[in-house]
């Protein structure tokens, strides 16, 4: 029951973001706070070691989730590229994330939409949860 009200808040947020995004202009860059952007050859930022493995894509996640973010242009790939120096539970949790994101934006402007905006939202909840359960940070 939890993981549904989450998903529903989520999907709540990232419509609300959807429908604000036309007066802001979407980042070029996930936005990391503390957390290195993607780039170099592991995709978790050059020079900073991703320990435990995940940690930089789980933080990355809960970011994005906690700021409404998620179906922000460049936000998935941000985690989906910080997962790969992950362990394969919250890799594998970042390659469905985007698989999902994928599908939803393929589904934008159709009847589809709502219910793939929903499942990238289940992604990101699932993956919150692998990110908890690996002892990674996680949203909430």
């Amino acid at each position: 029951m939890h993981r549904l009200r989450a998903a529903a808040v989520f999907v709540l947020l990232c419509a609300l973001v959807a429908a604000c995004g036309a007066d802001h202009p979407a980042p070029s860059e996930v936005p990391t706070g503390s957390a290195p952007s993607a780039g170099g050859p592991s995709g978790a930022g050059a020079g900073v070691a991703d320990e435990p493995p995940g940690m930089i894509a789980c933080a990355r996640l809960a970011e994005s989730i906690e700021d409404g973010s998620l179906m922000t242009p460049g936000v998935v790939d941000g985690v989906l590229a910080a997962s790969e120096t992950a362990d394969a539970p919250v890799a594998d949790s970042a390659d469905r994330l985007k698989r999902a994101y994928d599908a939803a934006l393929a589904a934008a402007g159709n009847a589809d939409e709502p219910d793939a905006v929903a499942a990238v939202s289940a992604a990101a909840s699932e993956m919150s949860d692998v990110c908890g359960d690996s002892g990674l940070g996680t949203a909430g």
